[in-house]
């Protein structure tokens, strides 16, 4: 049985009281805190930089796991690691060297993880799997919080499940995009370790009761 880990994403929390939202997840059932850093160039938005993941480090003692949808990441995942990164995850579609990438994640002491955008084929990380620590599966188009779940993303779930276990490797699967209470049984199930939750949590009415709504679903 594998564990049920929580990731809120930050990219939901008020930005105005963004001390006080880091503070409830780190009171919460979570263990994760997502921190998702956009260039405006990999994705059409544009949020957090090496500032706030120190400010936010500095609320709360939980895991830092930061998604990296910027390009040429190899450029600043040590930068990354360095302000207080746990787990640095950059997107394969972004570098044209994801093995030098992860090189420069794993000397940097952070753990390693790779994205591939909801159109990507698990098939395309086949000889990375051995590198690295966790793979996320976005279940949406990466760049902006609330949208819906793409359907066809459990199955990628499954199929790098599959990969994974015949394979005897130990590698974590997060998945990010419209994670609810509603669907979070069903991705328990194909496969994943970690969910990536955050309009369903910074939205509900109890966002600590959801947060256990979603690892108890």
């Amino acid at each position: 049985m594998r564990k049920r880990i929580v990731s809120p994403s930050m990219l939901s929390a008020d930005f105005g009281h963004l001390d006080r939202d880091t503070r409830m997840i780190d009171r919460s059932a979570a263990e994760w805190v997502h921190i998702d850093v956009m260039d405006g160039v990999f994705v059409p938005n544009i949020s957090f930089g090496f500032p706030v993941l120190k400010a936010i480090t500095s609320a709360t003692d939980k895991f830092m796991d930061v998604h990296l949808m910027i390009v040429e990441p190899e450029k600043y995942v040590e930068r990354f690691a360095q302000a207080g990164a746990d787990l640095v995850v950059f997107h394969w579609e972004a570098t044209e060297d994801p093995k030098g990438c992860i090189e420069l994640i794993r000397r940097s002491g952070a753990k390693v993880g790779i994205s591939i955008k909801p159109k990507t084929p698990v098939e395309v990380l086949d000889d990375l799997l051995p590198l690295v620590d966790l793979v996320l599966i976005m279940s949406v188009e990466p760049g902006f919080g609330g949208q819906s779940f793409i359907e066809g993303s459990t199955d990628k779930v499954r199929a790098l499940r599959r990969m994974i276990d015949e394979r005897g490797l130990d590698v974590m699967i997060e998945i990010d995009g419209g994670v609810s209470r509603h669907n979070a049984a069903e991705l328990y199930e194909a496969g994943c370790d970690a969910l990536v939750a955050g309009s369903a949590v910074f939205k509900a009415a109890d966002p600590e009761a959801e947060i256990v709504a979603i690892l108890n679903a």
